[in-house]
């Protein structure tokens, strides 16, 4: 698979009658000072050869350190401004609170031209949001997996 395909999962949960999002900040240098319009699914690149969804569980687990309940619906797919398309399921938690979160981490150069090697993790925080703070958090090109997940668990009650 290409590099510019990723899969991932929303997960969601109901507090009261709202639907609340889980939402990741991604971690490493270039997000440190970066809230809204940052925060996205779980989710990363294709294998090649890959299955969709056995991507998306895999990254959803590396990301979070959760393993994400079934059934896990798909919301179809989306592009991102930058080119990369997404194809995303939802799932909904109904077990209480998050277990501990961690994340699986990447190696870069920082500084830039440094020759300095850095660990960072690939997410440095998930969290629940409200679905009016899920749209100001969310990066915009992911804004229309919420309303799928919206459209799709209204409809099935």
């Amino acid at each position: 698979m290409a590099k510019s395909i990723s899969a991932g999962i929303l997960m969601v949960r109901l507090r009261g009658q709202e639907l609340e999002y889980l939402l990741a900040h991604p971690g490493g240098p270039y997000f440190q000072n970066k809230d809204d319009g940052a925060w996205q699914i779980p989710k990363g690149g294709v294998e090649p050869g890959e299955d969709y969804l056995a991507a998306a569980r895999r990254e959803f687990e590396e990301e979070t350190g959760i393993i994400p309940p079934e059934p896990l619906l798909p919301l179809g797919e989306i592009k991102q401004k930058g080119g990369k398309v997404v194809h995303a399921w939802v799932c909904v938690w109904t077990t209480g609170e998050l277990p501990p979160f961690r994340s699986n981490t990447f190696k870069m150069e920082w500084p830039p031209k440094s020759g300095r090697l850095r660990e960072f993790a690939e997410v440095d925080e998930i969290r629940f949001f409200s679905e009016q703070e899920a749209q100001i958090k969310v990066l915009p090109s992911q804004a229309p997996l919420l309303e799928r997940a919206r459209e799709m668990l209204l409809k099935r009650g």
